[in-house]
């Protein structure tokens, strides 16, 4: 839309002051021609965006004026304060930054925006346990990736030893409580648990980062790979119908539901990363599950069948 390109147009001469109809319509990927016109609706329009000629010529936002559009739209704006506003009660540094914002949107998008963003409360306290603290690291690790330096890291691995190393920090995730932090090492791309780092100091060194980074990505590929991890082991089961829910919420993407059987239960396939870890997430149901099929997993349950029967015969 015309209306979207013009506010484009706007806010570049807001960042650069001066730009020529060439630079512009390379800005916005139109043609020179459209973008001499969009310049020229904005003068018509009353914003002081006037031509001026000769070698540093052009077309400038005069005296230093200012506009309060941003450039989004009203879903665009609704759907940012929606997912902003929520994150403004446990990062208070995001509510000053959101009422900056809610002012600088033109005036028919403030309600709309404003409601998106008391439309949902996010509670950090899980049911049952005290609230978790954020890890005091993670402000001194966000530091170091967005000024890109090295961090020299004390770190204990699954064994518990201790080593240091440095890192390029490339970014941090937080899945369901417990952050990592994601980096490049002579090794390759690392992901450290923040609860196992020791010690962390931020050095003077330049940290890389490769150019076409996007952490997102990169973490779906350390989630994939845990994924695959966890389900190297997998046992088809019959389930009584009212406990499928339960166990799909137990296993998560490893539980995979199935058909009805004639008996009104229900195949269900599920996956751990042991034999022995998946005979004890199944050992729990009792006769509500049946095993399918012979193997590791029906060996653990008849063991750890007998070590109950062992413990607590009379």
């Amino acid at each position: 839309m015309r209306a979207d390109r013009l506010v484009a147009a706007l806010l570049v001469l807001q960042s650069r002051g001066r730009v020529t109809a060439s630079e512009l319509a390379d800005e916005l990927e139109v043609s020179v021609a459209t973008a001499r016109r969009d310049l020229e609706a904005l003068s018509a329009a009353g914003i002081p965006v006037y031509p001026q000629v000769g070698r540093n010529g052009g077309w400038a936002l005069l005296g230093g004026a200012r506009t309060d559009l941003t450039g989004l739209t009203a879903a665009e704006a609704q759907a940012l304060f929606a997912i902003v506003g929520p994150a403004t009660e446990v990062a208070p540094e995001a509510k000053a930054a959101l009422r900056k914002l809610l002012q600088a949107l033109p005036d028919p998008f403030r309600a709309d925006a404003a409601a998106a963003a008391d439309a949902v409360v996010i509670d950090p306290t899980t049911w049952g346990r005290h609230e978790r603290d954020r890890p005091p690291l993670v402000d001194l690790l966000q530091s170091a990736v967005v000024a890109r330096r090295r961090v020299r890291l004390t770190y204990a691995g699954w064994d518990q030893e201790a080593s240091e190393r440095d890192v390029d920090p490339w970014g941090l995730v937080d899945k369901d409580d417990r952050w990592y932090l994601v980096a490049g090492t002579d090794a390759g791309r690392r992901t450290f648990r923040l609860d196992r780092i020791i010690d962390a100091a931020v050095t003077d060194e330049a940290a890389e980062r490769p150019d076409d980074l996007e952490l997102a990505s990169v973490w779906a590929g350390v989630v994939d790979a845990v994924e695959r991890e966890r389900s190297r082991t997998t046992a088809a089961v019959l389930v009584d119908a009212e406990i499928v829910s339960w166990l799909r919420s137990s296993f998560g993407r490893h539980g995979h539901v199935g058909a009805a059987t004639d008996d009104g239960r229900v195949r269900m396939e599920v996956a751990a990363p042991t034999a022995a870890m998946l005979a004890r997430q199944l050992a729990g149901w009792g006769a509500q599950v049946e095993l399918v099929e012979d193997g590791p997993v029906r060996d653990e349950l008849v063991r750890i069948t007998a070590e109950l029967a062992s413990r607590y015969a009379t």
